[in-house]
């Protein structure tokens, strides 16, 4: 077992972030020591599938010494170069080019950022400069979608809609607005496919009315919805979404922090969806998060429309981190992996999660099976006709993650009784069963809670 000192130094020191802090400090901390693969090893010595790799990041799993080797090279060669002054270095040149080489359509220009938070924070900036540049500065007000994560900064947090990215903080600013979410399970138009689609259709357009069509600037979207509880539209909802902006004369942002880079299938999830937005934001699998890196990619006419607006004067944005060499040069390395191998081993893995998780739907708290690729979720009900969530009492998000935990399984746990599957892509057969395993030994566990149980009974 860690030593006591460590969570007592944990305790006093380190901010958690979307945490209870009075609950952290109660519980103390878990310490991660290692990790190999699909595995990843505590202090104490515990070993555990990671069924949510860390932060729905490292796609391509722990341990590649490709990657750590590099990270070195670059660090012994060039630690750090500025972006700024017309300067620059080589990886990070060579991944612009790598990543809109395969980016959808014509979204060929990159700007990068430390994480996805920040790459948000960059599209509304490039945004209002755009519509600025275009002599339409009234352009102003953002629309995303309930349910929807688009960051935890400031003003990314606005676009979130959760509620406890905006408790206390004092947003969603005026600014920002919401369309009902295509949350098939409990949407009120039901789940026929194309009856949500068309509700999402008339939703955004009424939104658009009623701020005024020549005051919208942009809607934001995810083509999956993850820290919403692995929402998944039906197909085609994203492109006819994307089509509906076109035709309003807004910008469409594809937030693929989350899907980009193997999780849904292919690097891009805008690619099944036969969607070219005119920006997409991506960060986590861009470099396996082994090192902090986000990337905005920018369609040719807003690059055009903003470096004309600006003629000779500079654009005032920028990060003293963006295109950092050692970010840049894993990920080159990344990308590699993943068209090494490791997409294609990810679809097959994925195929064999959605299959597995579909068997799970006869146990008694199973509601809904959802997903695409290595990205998927479990909803839990206790009454599978009314959909009746999991009692609060149940205290869901703790117990439910504890009892993985011990089972030899991390997932991510939410506070609606909704269990989060997104895998390394590494993963093997008998590991992606070991995942349904465990997680079927969870919800045997959590079907004995007494307060679930009291709840099946009423």
């Amino acid at each position: 077992m860690y030593s006591n000192s460590l969570i007592e130094l944990d305790r006093a020191h380190l901010i958690h972030p979307v945490a209870s802090y009075r609950s952290h400090e109660t519980l103390g901390v878990r310490v991660l020591a290692s990790a190999k693969g699909a595995t990843v090893t505590d202090a104490s010595g515990r070993q555990m599938i990671d069924g949510f790799a860390g932060l729905w990041c490292v796609n391509a799993g722990y341990g590649h010494e490709s990657i750590v080797e590099a990270a070195a090279k670059q660090m012994r060669e060039l630690p750090y170069a500025t972006a700024y002054f017309g300067l620059g270095s080589e990886p990070a040149i060579r991944l612009a080019s790598e990543l809109a080489e395969r980016a959808p359509g014509d979204l060929n220009h990159v700007y990068f950022t430390l994480g996805g938070s920040d790459a948000v924070d960059s599209t509304i900036r490039f945004i209002r400069y755009y519509w600025n540049a275009r002599g339409e500065p009234q352009r102003d007000q953002f629309i995303s979608v309930e349910q929807g994560y688009h960051g935890s900064s400031t003003v990314g947090a606005g676009l979130t809609a959760l509620p406890a990215f905006h408790a206390g903080f004092g947003i969603p600013f005026d600014w920002q607005h919401k369309i009902p979410s295509h949350y098939a399970y409990r949407n009120p138009v039901g789940e026929d496919p194309q009856a949500i689609i068309d509700a999402s259709l008339a939703a955004l357009r009424r939104k658009v009315e009623d701020i005024g069509p020549e005051r919208v600037a942009a809607f934001y979207a995810e083509p999956i919805q993850g820290s919403g509880g692995v929402l998944v539209p039906p197909r085609g909802w994203m492109k006819a979404m994307r089509e509906l902006c076109r035709e309003l004369g807004i910008l469409f942002v594809a937030d693929e922090v989350i899907t980009g880079f193997g999780r849904t299938g292919p690097l891009f999830a805008c690619e099944e969806d036969e969607t070219v937005p005119d920006f997409i934001t991506t960060a986590k699998g861009l470099t396996s998060g082994y090192v902090p890196m986000g990337a905005v990619f920018m369609a040719d006419h807003v690059y055009q429309t903003i470096a004309d607006g600006a003629g000779a004067a500079a654009v005032g944005h920028g990060h003293t981190y963006s295109a950092h060499p050692v970010s840049a040069a894993v990920g080159l390395e990344v990308l590699k992996l993943y068209e090494g191998g490791l997409l294609e081993n990810g679809r097959k893995a994925g195929a064999r999660l959605m299959q597995g998780l579909e068997n799970l739907r006869d146990h008694p708290l199973v509601g809904d099976v959802r997903g695409r690729g290595m990205l998927a979720a479990v909803e839990l009900v206790v009454d599978k006709v009314k959909k009746t969530p999991l009692p609060a009492a149940a205290e869901p998000a703790r117990r439910i993650f504890d009892r993985a935990w011990e089972n030899g399984l991390v997932i991510r746990a939410f506070a609606n009784g909704v269990l989060g599957y997104a895998p390394p892509l590494c993963c093997t057969e008998a590991e992606i069963d070991e995942i349904v395993e465990r997680t079927r030994q969870t919800l045997n566990e959590t079907l004995e809670d007494l307060d679930v149980r009291q709840a099946l009974r009423a």
